[in-house]
Formats: C-alpha cells, sequence, structure tokens
C-alpha cells in the first residue's frame, strides 16, 4: 500500500493559488479599485457593489474592511499624503545646505505624488466639503504641513537666512493653503490653473519671496 502511494503522483497545482488570499490582500484590491474607479467618475457615483465586485469579493466581505465608500476614500488619501511624506524626507531640515533646493524637495514629492494619485486628491478635495470625516482628516493633514513648514521659517530666521515680520505660523498657514488650491485647481483640471510644467517652480517661487523676500 505504501508502494502504490509513493507511485501515484501528487495532484496538479497549476492554475491554483498558492495560498489564501489574505486580508491585506483584499484591502489592497478594495483600494486599488477605489481608485481606478474615481478616474472614471466621482465618488457619488461609485456604489459598494461596484468597488466589492472589482475586489472580487462579496459586499457583506466588503464591509468587513469598511464601513462605507467614504472610509475607502479617507485610507487612499491618508496612503497618498503618508507617501508624499516619505518621498520628501528630510528636506526641511537641510535647508542650510541650500534654500531653495530645500524648499524644492519639501514641496516637488508633493506635486509628484499628487499628480500620479490626481484622481485620488480630487475627491477627497471635493468630498472635504460634504463629509465630517474626509474635511476632519484634511484639517489634521493641513495642521501637520502648518507646524512643520511653520518651524522650518522659525529654523531659518534663527540662522539669519531669513527677515523676520509675519509670525512664522500665520506665513506657513498661508503658504500651505496656497499650495492647496494650486495643486487642487492643476490635478482637477479647474479653471484657471497653473500649467503642471511650471507648477513646482511656480510654487518654490513664491516661497522663496515670501520667506526670503527673493525670487
Amino acid at each position: 500500500m505504501d508502494s502504490a502511494l509513493e507511485q501515484t503522483p501528487p495532484p496538479s497545482t497549476r492554475g491554483r493559488r498558492s495560498r489564501a488570499v489574505s486580508g491585506d490582500d483584499r484591502e489592497r484590491a478594495i483600494l486599488a479599485t477605489a481608485e481606478r474607479l474615481l478616474g472614471e467618475r466621482p465618488l457619488s457615483e461609485i456604489s459598494v457593489d461596484q468597488l466589492a465586485k472589482g475586489a472580487g469579493i462579496s459586499r457583506p466581505t466588503f464591509y468587513f474592511y469598511f464601513t462605507s465608500k467614504e472610509q475607502v476614500l479617507l485610507a487612499l488619501f491618508d496612503r497618498v499624503v503618508e507617501e508624499a511624506r516619505a518621498n520628501r524626507g528630510d528636506a526641511l531640515l537641510r535647508l542650510e545646505e541650500g534654500e531653495e533646493q530645500g524648499w524644492r524637495g519639501a514641496i516637488g514629492p508633493f506635486c509628484e505624488t499628487f499628480a500620479t494619485h490626481r484622481a485620488i486628491a480630487s475627491a477627497a478635495w471635493a468630498a472635504q466639503h460634504t463629509n465630517a470625516a474626509v474635511q476632519d482628516l484634511w484639517s489634521q493633514v493641513m495642521e501637520r504641513f502648518t507646524a512643520e513648514v511653520a518651524a522650518a521659517i522659525e529654523s531659518e530666521r534663527r540662522r539669519g537666512a531669513a527677515p523676520g515680520g509675519t509670525p512664522a505660523r500665520d506665513l506657513a498657514i498661508t503658504l500651505n493653503w496656497m499650495v492647496e488650491r494650486a495643486l487642487f485647481s492643476t490635478f482637477s483640471g479647474q479653471a484657471p490653473a497653473v500649467d503642471e510644467e511650471r507648477l513646482l517652480d511656480t510654487l518654490v517661487s513664491v516661497f522663496m519671496g515670501a520667506i526670503y523676500r527673493r525670487t
């Protein structure tokens, strides 16, 4: 009997998955489906059924991972912001090596990341006016950016590279909201808008003028 078992070839695994689909795989599939659909239509025209179908799961399984399509958008936007922050690295801590280069290194990753994920960014911008959770996340994101830019401005003033004047936090708030609106208008197709190829140069020029009083 043992020899018979040894001579029996194992069943074919061709075409089978080597492992069960994990929760992380399902969540990634939902997020990928949402980003793809947001590139085609607004969030209001996307249903939970479409998200579930695109991810290859049932509607009840979708609710195991997210409570709503708005929560999917929150997760997507949070990932975009963190991707941009990771790409930015420590640019704001290296302004002494060159102010313009430092600000370009700080702003550029957000231009690049939001351009890559423009459908998510546009949906989040639109949703903040109608969804309290999206608005709250957006406010948190802007507050973090404000604190970081304000700290950088204060550091530049302490080392004598930038003149005093407008309180650093007020200047940081103004500059960050300017960036937010510029990114939105450029990547959502709103008019008027700065041409995408000139966007980073324009933003850096404004930062240099506002912080150092030079262009």
